[in-house]
């Protein structure tokens, strides 16, 4: 896939494929996989506040988005399982699709079925919230797979264009749509209205009727291996495996809690202490889980080489496609690429706060017209990875994230200036929208056929993981050097991307 990055379209071809079926499919995909995620964040805590429910519990709902971080876990088995029924009627790639739309509208109105403000029901709303996380992670993978399979490398760029529209609109729907139509149906902070949540997330389960609508109408894809070398029942111990993993992975992570609290009382630094217990309890969970995969492998619970198939072989796939060299240069791009744009979108909104905007201009700044924003970026950044080639606009992407990161500081001196909010929040979402669609259709064409959804899980999770982790500590910086040198920081931190882009493309065309 990876012979047309670089390759050349003319204007009139690279506007027309946005009219073919497949990128509109993506665009109705995307807006099924956009939906979710602000059910189990800003909405869900918003109804939660409402509701009475205590910050410290609100906040432990956001674990239930754990599986997006996750998901390239139980992603060879959305490869691998066939789904029983589904899959000899629609095909691997939409039954998948079809069991997890149908999951996400079975937990949201679980969700919506659920009174927080009742301390029973908070239990089912925890478990609903669970369930669409999981469920939701799925339809990513499975529709990651789907755009790889379903269109060429040079159609990458404007099928992610479409995926990301779509996504962005999702979003709109589930943030600003939820909240206005609960708003309207008589709930607020004052006079909580459970009924007016209920109805609003049971008309968010109704949208995902597009999402498997489009599963239903589209075509599976031709192009993709079909043939596995063992029976379903060996894919089935294999899901047993993860149950397993997964459950002594949570059992170790809540047992381990009060243990956890003592020792954070030994230190004097609460927020140190607090980060290096909670990794510490991570790495152990995660330790005891890979035990209890091996024991299960060690006492024939699951065949070795189903484990191969489905986690070592993608991986090994991976370095023998592009070589030992040239595979890690590029996972080094893959995990650092993303690392100036998320360091500073962490703390912009404590940002503008600062800068004296109320919660009004900065919601209609950046949630409203900072999304139309990176709409049109995407769709730019789609139809210039088209014209000009993947790797071009990827480093064209990279460059401009550095220079928007500069524009911040107009801001710090301008102070309370909606303008130049407008004009910093448009340069940056523009960008991050033209960045996102040449950097997904990039991890698309590094993709092998046979193992689309556990390869391109892995290289999603990994593009977050590093940034993710350093932007914990952008409130840190903020508070010992100051907005100016820290917008400064977020910046050059990019620089070394643009040499790795640079690397990546030499290396790649060598080994053409």
């Amino acid at each position: 896939m990876l012979n047309n990055l670089n390759d050349k379209h003319s204007w009139k071809v690279s506007l027309a494929a946005a009219k073919q079926r497949q990128v509109l499919n993506m665009l109705f995909l995307g807006f099924s996989a956009g939906l979710p995620i602000l059910l189990i964040f800003s909405s869900l805590s918003l109804w939660l506040r409402e509701a009475g429910i205590e910050k410290s519990a609100v906040t432990y709902f956001s674990w239930a988005a754990l599986g997006y971080s996750f998901k390239f876990v139980w992603a060879p088995l959305v490869d691998c399982l066939p789904v029983p029924f589904l899959t000899r009627w629609l095909g691997l790639r939409r039954s998948w699709l079809l069991v997890s739309q149908l999951g996400v509208m079975l937990a949201i109105t679980l969700m919506a079925f659920s009174n927080p403000s009742v301390e029973s029901q908070l239990l089912y709303m925890a478990m609903g919230a669970v369930l669409l996380g999981f469920s939701s992670a799925t339809q990513d993978i499975t529709i990651d797979a789907y755009r790889i399979e379903a269109a060429s490398a040079d159609m990458q760029g404007m099928m992610t264009a479409s995926y990301v529209t779509g996504y962005r609109v999702g979003m709109i729907v589930a943030g600003a749509g939820a909240l206005y139509l609960a708003s309207y149906l008589g709930t607020n902070t004052e006079n909580y209205r459970y009924e007016a949540w209920k109805y609003t997330y049971h008309a968010m389960s109704l949208f995902m009727l597009v999402g498997i609508l489009t599963t239903l109408s589209m075509q599976e894809p031709i192009h993709r291996a079909k043939n596995h070398v063992f029976l379903a029942q060996e894919y089935l111990r294999l899901v047993l495996v993860f149950v397993f993993s997964v459950s002594a992975f949570i059992a170790c992570f809540w047992f381990s809690k009060d243990i956890a609290n003592t020792v954070k009382a030994f230190f004097n630094n609460t927020n140190l202490s607090s980060f290096l217990v909670e990794v510490s309890r991570l790495l152990l969970a995660a330790s005891i889980a890979f035990w209890v995969a091996k024991l299960s492998i060690k006492f024939n619970v699951v065949q070795r080489a189903v484990v191969e198939e489905s986690y070592i072989l993608p991986i090994k796939s991976f370095f023998e496609n592009y070589g030992v060299k040239t595979a890690w240069l590029l996972l080094a791009l893959i995990g650092l690429y993303r690392i100036s744009d998320i360091v500073l979108g962490v703390i912009s909104t404590v940002f503008y706060q600062d800068m004296g905007f109320t919660k009004t201009e900065i919601a209609d700044a950046v949630k409203v017209f900072g999304l139309v924003m990176t709409i049109v970026g995407a769709f730019l950044g789609g139809v210039l990875a088209m014209r000009i080639g993947v790797m071009r606009i990827l480093f064209v992407g990279a460059f401009l994230v550095v220079l928007t990161n500069l524009l911040f500081i107009i801001l710090v001196y301008s102070g309370h200036n909606l303008h130049v909010l407008y004009f910093v929040v448009a340069a940056d979402n523009l960008v991050a929208g033209i960045a996102t669609s040449a950097f997904i259709a990039f991890l698309s064409s590094l993709v092998d056929v046979r193992f689309t959804a556990m390869q391109y899980a892995m290289f999603s999770s990994l593009m977050t993981l590093i940034p993710k982790l350093l932007a914990g500590y952008s409130g840190s910086i903020v508070d010992s050097l100051g907005y100016t040198s820290f917008f400064i920081i977020a910046s050059c931190i990019g620089l070394p991307v643009l040499i790795l882009v640079y690397l990546a493309n030499k290396s790649l065309k060598v080994r053409r």
